[in-house]
């Protein structure tokens, strides 16, 4: 006792395209629904669902006539499909080659005079060597950020700006801060 396995997807779009280069005919929905299982083994719950991912694909042409929808698909369109599809692919490749050929241009020019000598050698460490340091005294200088006046001064009136809000906020200001603390130094006396 085998399980009848069912067809993919792509076995149905395939049938169906075959229904359509081998009749040559155009057709509604019904039909398909009609021919599709008998010819090609597709289920009839599954050709309208086939024939718009057709037509999506655009493969098959869909026109609305009336109140019906007709179908069509003929191999000569497949055909020219193709054809613009591989022109477009040549020139694709031959835009790809081209630019394959500049680039090669372009190393080879960039190869002139850069040939390994001892000096280069030696440069291009000196260069790494200094990079290395670069970023060293950046950790340096951002560890020491902090002590920098302007950003001292910086935070000096962020905490100004706080000051003045926080005494918005209680009521409270200057003078009355002034006031009090005279009249709690002449209740500690």
């Amino acid at each position: 006792m085998s399980k009848k396995k069912g067809l993919s997807a792509e076995e149905k779009r395939t049938r169906m395209m075959e229904i359509f280069y081998e009749t040559k005919d155009v057709f509604q929905l019904k039909d398909m629904e009609k021919i599709a299982p008998k010819e090609k083994g597709i289920t009839a719950m599954s050709v309208k669902e086939v024939l718009q991912s057709l037509v999506d694909d655009g493969m098959v042409d869909c026109e609305r006539i009336g109140t019906s929808n007709y179908y069509w698909a003929f191999p000569s369109k497949a055909l020219h499909a193709r054809k613009r599809k591989l022109e477009v692919l040549d020139s694709q490749l031959s835009e790809g080659n081209q630019k394959y050929a500049n680039l090669q241009k372009s190393i080879e020019k960039a190869k002139v005079g850069r040939h390994e000598t001892e000096e280069r050698t030696m440069l291009a460490k000196e260069l790494s060597s200094l990079r290395d340091q670069r970023e060293q005294l950046k950790a340096e200088v951002e560890k020491y950020r902090e002590c920098d006046p302007q950003v001292v001064e910086e935070i000096r009136q962020a905490n100004q700006v706080a000051k003045e809000a926080a005494n918005r906020w209680t009521g409270s200001n200057e003078e009355d801060l002034d006031q009090r603390r005279v009249g709690w130094a002449s209740l500690q006396e």
